[in-house]
């Protein structure tokens, strides 16, 4: 599949997809304490969905023929578990490190975000330094992405902070494309390749999704075909962001509240 670069009319549908999910996730983030039941989180997003006239891009998505489709509008992930967690009438308690992804379709076009929180607020200085990591690696990439370069020059970038943090860089999953899929092409791998890959061109629209492991970065899918979790149980996190590149080669982050 080719890389679309989406025109200015595309793109105000795509940056108010990614307002429907940056909304919708600061308020899951204000939601979240300890006893919050994971299947009150998927409830709230079928009903703030329905108010603002979204559809649930990841309710029954299916990525191959052997992979059953996606039961969820979210995917929760809990403490090892690094990405694709299923809600469950599991109840977070506190010290939980706690991982939202979300997608939300508006008009046709997806927006895609997720970020990695603390239940309860209290946590150890060894959590606080791999999430300050996750969301400088993303931060990292995001700027990287403006200026007119190469996709390869983003994924070296998160890759750098990650790598500078001491964590597990996981391999196998990244980033991508995003307009009327929420997978299109790129594929962003969150570390550098021989290749210096696509130029970063206005109407370019990327996912970034730093993922790191406090452990080794092997990883495993559990029975349910979709949780991703730590092979050696160690914590990990998770944040994404969608962005467009704009005319001028500035970067705008489409999945801001």
């Amino acid at each position: 599949m080719a890389i679309t670069l989406k025109s200015r009319a595309e793109l105000e549908t795509l940056r108010e997809a990614g307002r429907i999910v940056g909304s919708t996730l600061e308020q899951i983030r204000a939601m979240v304490r300890p006893g919050l039941n994971l299947l009150d989180v998927e409830a709230f997003v079928r009903e703030e969905f329905k108010r603002k006239g979204a559809l649930e891009t990841f309710l029954h998505y299916q990525p191959a023929q052997h992979v059953p489709p996606f039961p969820s509008n979210i995917c929760i992930s809990v403490n090892d578990e690094l990405v694709h967690g299923i809600p469950t009438d599991r109840e977070l308690v506190a010290g939980d490190v706690v991982t939202f992804d979300l997608g939300a379709t508006y008009k046709g076009y997806v927006g895609d975000s997720a970020f990695t929180m603390v239940v309860g607020g209290e946590t150890t200085p060894e959590i606080q330094a791999l999430l300050d990591c996750g969301k400088e690696a993303l931060e990292a990439g995001i700027a990287a992405a403006a200026g007119g370069g190469h996709l390869n020059d983003v994924c070296g970038a998160i890759e750098d902070v990650i790598r500078g943090g001491g964590y597990g860089l996981v391999e196998g999953y990244g980033g991508h494309g995003v307009g009327r899929s929420m997978h299109e092409e790129p594929h962003v791998a969150n570390h550098r390749s021989r290749f210096k890959g696509p130029k970063l061109q206005p109407g370019l629209v990327l996912a970034l999704e730093p993922m790191l492991n406090m452990g080794a970065k092997e990883v495993y899918v559990a029975d349910d075909n979709w949780t991703v979790r730590t092979k050696d149980g160690s914590l990990c996190c998770h944040f994404e962001h969608t962005i467009a590149i704009r005319d001028g080669y500035e970067v705008e982050i489409l999945t801001l509240p």
